[in-house]
Parts: C-alpha cells; sequence; structure tokens
C-alpha cells in the first residue's frame, strides 16, 4: 500500500504503467501552480481508466448473495477490515446522513476517520473519505493498482467475478488500514447480511428508518427487508435502531436477542426532546444514552435531519461506551453538529431564486422532503425539476411532492437507468395535471424553464420568493451539482 501521507500532494502519479511525476517538495507552496494543474489532469486521466476497467464488472444493481468473493479477498489482503474499529450504518433512507454525522463527531473527538458512502453524486472518489475529505483521485488509482493482483486471483478462482461494488469496498477496506485511521464508519449499499461490506464486524450496528426501495432485489415485505437489514447487528455489538413500523421493528429485536448484542431504541432508550426551526437549520435537546445534550445547533432542515443527528449520537455514545451519566464532550458534541455539512440534501445552491438539491429517490423520502419544505420553507411558488431512475416507486415521490409544489419540470438525468423523458411525463401529467407540467430534455433547460416559472410577472420585475427544488435521484443531484459549480465533497 501507498503511505497515507501523500493523499492530497501525491508522489508520484501512474498513467498506463509508467510514472509520469518525480517526487513533489516538502512544502506544496513550492509546487509551480501549472505543475499542480498538470498533475491533477493526469490524474483525472487515470482515475477514468480506472472506472472504464471497473464497469466492466457487474453493476451495483446486480446482486449475488454470497459474502465469499469479498471475504476471500479480505483474506489475501490480511484482513485488514479487522485492523480498526467500525461502525456500521444500514437502513433505507438517512443512512448518508447519519454517517456524515459519526464522522464529524468522532472527528472533532480526536479520531482519525475513514468513511465509506455509497452512491457517489459526482465523482467516485467521494466514496472512500479520510479525514473528512475524499480521498485524493491519485491514492483512489494507486490503492486500485496495488490491490488488482490480488482482486485477479480471486476472479480466477471460479464463479462469477468480483462486481464493481465489491471490488470498491475492498478498497475502501484497504484504503483505511492503510491511512491509518482510528475508526471507520460504513454505509452498506442496498442490503445488509449479503452486503459486501457485511465482512466488517461492528462493534456498533445502526439502523435507520426501513422502508420500501429496491424491491426488485429486496422483496416488497417490511419485514423481510428489515431482517436482510438486520444482518449487520452482530454478536456481542451494540444495536442503534432508530423508530421503526411494527413489522420491522420486532425483526430487528429479534435479531438483538439471536445474537445476543445490546440494544438501544430511539423514541425509547434516547430521544429528540426539542426542536426548533432556526435560520439556517434547527435547534435541538437530544436524550443521548449520557445524558442531555442541549444547545445543538444543526445546519439541516427537516425533522427527519433532526432524527438522523440523535442517532449519530448514540451510536457514538456507544463507541465510546457513555451510559447512564457518562456523556461526551458537550462543547464538542455541538462544534459537530454546527460544522456539519451533507451534499444533496436540502442543500442551497443559488439564491434568488433560491435553488434547493435534495436526492430523494423513494416515496419515503420524498415525504420527509415535502414535510421539511412545508414547516422550514415559505415559497410564494416553488416548482420542482425532477429527473430519476425508471426502476423506483416514481408515482409514489410524485405523489409525495405534489402538495408542496406548484410547478413540476421533468427531464432526463445522466444514468443509463434513467426513466425516459416521455414516461416521466406521462407520470407526471397523471399526478400534477397538464397546467402544472412541463418537459426539458436537458438539466439546464429543466432548470432555466423552472427558474422563469417561479420569477413569472405581469411584465414588471421578477417576482420574489420563488423557489426551485431539483431532485428524484442522486444522479439528478449530482448533475445539478456539476451544472452548479460544486466541489466533489
Amino acid at each position: 500500500m501507498t503511505s497515507g501521507e501523500d493523499e492530497e500532494y501525491p508522489a508520484e502519479l501512474s498513467s498506463g504503467g509508467n510514472f509520469v511525476a518525480g517526487p513533489l517538495p516538502d512544502d506544496p507552496a513550492e509546487i509551480d501552480p501549472v505543475d499542480l494543474e498538470e498533475i491533477e489532469r493526469q490524474a483525472r486521466r487515470e482515475l477514468l481508466r480506472v472506472e472504464a476497467e471497473l464497469n466492466q464488472r457487474w453493476p451495483e444493481t446486480k446482486i449475488e448473495p454470497s459474502l465469499d468473493r469479498i471475504a476471500a479477498l479480505m483474506t489475501v489482503l490480511g484482513d485488514p477490515q479487522k485492523t480498526y474499529p467500525v461502525i456500521h450504518v444500514a437502513g433505507t433512507n438517512g443512512k448518508g446522513s447519519v454517517t456524515r454525522m459519526i464522522d464529524a463527531l468522532l472527528s472533532r473527538l480526536g479520531l482519525r476517520v475513514g468513511r465509506y458512502t455509497s452512491p457517489h453524486l459526482q465523482l467516485v472518489t467521494e466514496r472512500i473519505a479520510v479525514d473528512g475529505a475524499p480521498i485524493a483521485a491519485s491514492k483512489y488509482v494507486d490503492i486500485y493498482r496495488d490491490i488488482a493482483p490480488y482482486i485477479g486471483m480471486v476472479d480466477n478462482a471460479g464463479g462469477p467475478k468480483m462486481s464493481k461494488f465489491e471490488v470498491l469496498t475492498g478498497m475502501a477496506f484497504a484504503a483505511f488500514a492503510d491511512a491509518p485511521v482510528d475508526a471507520a464508519v460504513i454505509e452498506t449499499g442496498m442490503g445488509g447480511t449479503w452486503d459486501a461490506t457485511n465482512v466488517a464486524d461492528g462493534q456498533v450496528a445502526v439502523i435507520t428508518p426501513i422502508g420500501l426501495d429496491h424491491t426488485d432485489y429486496l422483496g416488497s415485505d417490511l419485514g423481510g427487508i428489515a431482517g436482510e437489514k438486520a444482518g449487520i447487528i452482530k454478536a456481542g455489538s451494540v444495536a442503534i435502531l432508530a423508530e421503526q413500523e411494527p413489522d420491522a421493528q420486532r425483526v430487528l429485536l429479534e435479531r438483538t436477542v439471536e445474537v445476543d448484542a445490546t440494544v438501544a431504541r430511539a423514541g425509547s432508550e434516547f430521544g429528540v426532546l426539542r426542536r426548533e426551526i432556526a435560520v439556517g437549520g434547527q435547534m435541538l435537546s437530544l436524550q443521548g444514552l449520557g445524558g442531555v445534550y442541549d444547545e445543538i445547533f444543526l445546519p439541516l432542515h427537516g425533522v427527519h435531519q433532526a432524527n438522523n443527528a440523535l442517532l449519530a449520537l448514540a451510536a457514538v455514545e456507544a463507541f465510546f461506551g457513555a451510559g447512564k451519566d457518562r456523556r461526551l464532550d458537550i462543547e464538542a458534541v455541538r462544534e459537530a453538529f454546527a460544522a456539519v455539512e451533507i451534499p444533496g440534501r436540502l442543500e442551497p445552491v443559488r439564491a434568488a431564486p433560491t435553488v434547493l438539491l435534495d436526492a430523494a429517490h423513494n416515496p419515503h423520502g420524498a415525504r420527509a422532503l415535502a414535510t421539511a419544505i412545508e414547516e422550514e420553507f415559505a415559497f410564494r411558488r416553488l416548482a420542482a425539476v425532477i429527473g430519476v431512475l425508471e426502476d423506483k416507486d416514481v408515482r409514489g415521490v410524485l405523489e409525495a411532492l405534489e402538495p408542496v409544489v406548484s410547478d413540476v419540470v421533468v427531464t432526463k438525468n445522466s444514468s443509463p437507468r434513467a426513466m425516459p423523458l416521455d414516461e416521466l411525463n406521462e407520470l407526471a401529467l397523471a399526478v400534477f395535471g397538464e397546467d402544472r407540467v412541463v418537459a426539458e430534455p436537458s438539466l439546464d433547460a429543466a432548470v432555466e424553464t423552472a427558474v422563469a416559472l417561479v420569477e413569472e410577472s405581469d411584465g414588471g420585475e421578477p417576482l420574489a420568493g420563488g423557489g426551485v427544488l431539483i431532485t428524484g435521484s442522486v444522479v439528478t443531484v449530482g448533475d445539478a451539482r456539476t451544472l452548479f459549480g460544486k466541489e466533489p465533497a
């Protein structure tokens, strides 16, 4: 493995197997800006080559329920996932937010943290983060090239070759061992028991709210989905459970009994005591496992984010062994939450008119988004730009947003799995009616149309108080972040 010290300013970059840059000065200020730009360009080119290789593998939407391949890779790599403690996060919605909040808390409390999330919004390097930031493109390439021979060994052992998600998971575990990190917070892909991340044994397992999503792969039975998610709860671990539907809660609790795990439940052992809407977010008072944490400013909108913050707090308390009358440092907790940034979660990217991005892509997430819009914003008129993937419950998403949206501009995102524009348009017309729907073939055109709709006037100055919401898919939000000049985060 390469040294984690060279993550930001790599000592060398590989291109087609040949090193193209020599050692860099110890002080980055001594590097000519032109040289840095060329180094970054070369790193991005090599990253594209690696992605082209990985895209030849099974995509993340194709699953075989087995941990054999990822376990075999971990074995030949020396089981890097066992060299640091793990907090494991599963669920249907809120996983990414909870994972980032846990990262922020652990980091503020003095640990070096590795974070693995999926999917990414703009650039695949976002998935593997150390010290709160995505690893450099050159680091990503180096890790892949380092473990590629071992991936080949697993591929040649018979049976299906490793999937892209399995390879990325192996890269993350290797990167964290190489850094090295003091702890890793790992988000599952779409499941739990058979998710590639489950080769790690989390000492804390967090289950966010469980709903229906990925039904083609996980089924439509809530109890069955909960059983799959519950697989990350391991013997002797602490299970931190969000409030759940009864069928899901029963299955999760049965799992904790089966493996003799300690359990703590939102709304029972810990909870949100008070929540007040504030400028730029909300003020919270949280009952944690170790006591009350008051005057917590969270720069995020929605009751669902307050509940996500609660889960993150309880997970970190459990990680450090906090219990009755053993509270985490309150000032550190306040500072960590106040600095939290969650890209693509009611993220503002423009003012006048306000443009918000939110990656809600299933009815459960869309309902939470609609509630946040209704409770915390006062738009005179709100136009939604929506691009979706065709394997989602698109009608359910549209119906959840209909009460809070005045107009809809449907479009198509950059994914090959994007729903065709004419199909999305038909669904939107059925939910919103002909007078409220416009179709645009590209995201930039859709945004322009939405802005024009909310600024309409009777020939005078554009009207104030309008807003644009871009939503429907992680891919759509990633495309929008790029369109608005946001860096990967």
